[in-house]
């Protein structure tokens, strides 16, 4: 989940507005750079239990370590007097609900230097963790949530109890799961068109491909990829995969008029954060009013803070993420954004790839996602094929 650092205070008037502000990362194709942020999951002790915000060898000692190891290249940013993430020019390390520490690294047009920065961020990590480890795992292989501390950030209160109700595991989701993504860029309507159609077509195939996420509780979950599945019972309304992408006549707008009927799990004033009552953002920017009543126009940042808990497998932004994999260990965890740049900025590549699934319905994708999630790679799509085989075709 994203850091949020402030504001982008322009008033938001009109729907052609929100649509502008994902139009304006278009970049030409020569520009384009490639992301990746990468969570892992802090075990300490014999039993192997979460690690701890607060106390000695806990994760603010962490980021306090780290920050003076760096010698001012990376900056403690807090939160009520707490430090919560660590900033440095292009890259960032914060905290996932759980504790889960994520490496938001430097776009680069380089897999080698996008290797060399996840590898120092691992090694200062080991170095400064006080005896805790760092588990590549896609869900807390040990533990159930309730054993898991709520790291102090003002979102995550908002989120526990607006997001909570909304799916039998989405504590689960923000408690106990880690992934590896890779986000993209694009230079027109058009290619993102065609980036976010083949993403979504493909997307239980590279699932498939990084499940790393067995156990739950030290007992074999009965999946492969229990957090795949975790993210199935999270919220309909927001996660998932979605059918939008997969129409020719898809747009940006197409994907603003969904986000805008999507209940908003808060209501960020500075660094206040209140529940939104199920409002949709389309509901505020219409009336002018929040369900409280008060009298309120949005501004930019709360779209931008929208955004942020939108979850679709393929979510649009400001970059295009590929949110599908659990994390893995280096350097499988380099082939996640390898593969992706491979089929999506290409353009016979991402044709071809469409072409693998381009027949099923989407209901035989979602059915082929919830094998995924039981048998990975042996999950056979509505043509019998396995995803092993669809990898290989």
């Amino acid at each position: 989940m994203s850091l949020d650092l402030g504001g982008l205070s322009a008033p938001v008037g009109s729907v052609d507005e929100l649509v502008a502000y994902i139009k304006a990362a278009e970049r030409p194709a020569d520009r384009w750079l490639i992301g990746v942020e990468h969570e892992k999951i802090g075990v300490r002790g014999p039993r192997l239990e979460a690690v701890r915000y607060h106390g000695p060898g806990g994760i603010r000692d962490l980021l306090d370590r780290i920050a003076r190891s760096a010698g001012g290249t990376q900056h403690k940013h807090k939160e009520n007097g707490q430090p919560i993430a660590l900033l440095s020019k292009d890259a960032s390390v914060t905290l996932e609900p759980g504790g889960q520490l994520e490496l938001s690294g430097a776009p680069s047009r380089s897999f080698a230097e996008i290797g060399k920065e996840i590898e120092d961020h691992l090694e200062e990590v080991r170095r400064d963790s006080d005896g805790a480890r760092w588990l590549a795992a896609g869900y807390r292989p040990f533990g159930t949530r309730d054993d898991v501390p709520w790291m102090p950030k003002g979102r995550y209160a908002a989120m526990k109890s607006s997001l909570g109700p909304r799916g039998p595991l989405a504590l689960d989701m923000m408690l106990m799961t880690a992934t590896v993504q890779a986000n993209l860029d694009w230079s027109d309507e058009q290619d993102l068109a065609e980036k976010v159609r083949t993403a979504t077509a493909v997307s239980p195939i590279v699932s498939a491909m990084f499940a790393n996420s067995p156990l739950k509780n030290g007992r074999e979950s009965g999946y492969l990829d229990y957090r795949y599945q975790v993210w199935r019972e999270t919220d309909d309304a927001r996660s998932g995969l979605l059918e939008q992408m997969l129409r020719p006549d898809w747009g940006y707008r197409t994907y603003v008029e969904w986000a805008l009927d999507v209940p908003m799990l808060f209501v960020r004033h500075g660094t206040d954060y209140k529940d939104a009552q199920q409002q949709t953002f389309r509901s505020w920017l219409t009336t002018g009013r929040l369900v409280s009543g008060e009298k309120a126009q949005p501004i930019l940042s709360n779209w931008v803070d929208h955004l942020t808990t939108l979850f679709p497998e393929v979510r649009v932004k400001r970059v295009l993420e590929l949110r599908g994999a659990d994390v893995v260990p280096l350097p499988l965890m380099i082939a996640l954004p390898a593969l992706w740049v491979g089929l999506l900025y290409d353009r016979e590549a991402r044709r071809a790839a469409f072409e693998l699934t381009r027949r099923w319905t989407f209901p035989q994708l979602l059915d082929f996602q919830g094998q995924v999630c039981r048998t990975a790679l042996r999950a056979k799509g509505p043509d019998g094929a396995t995803a092993l085989e669809r990898m290989t075709s």
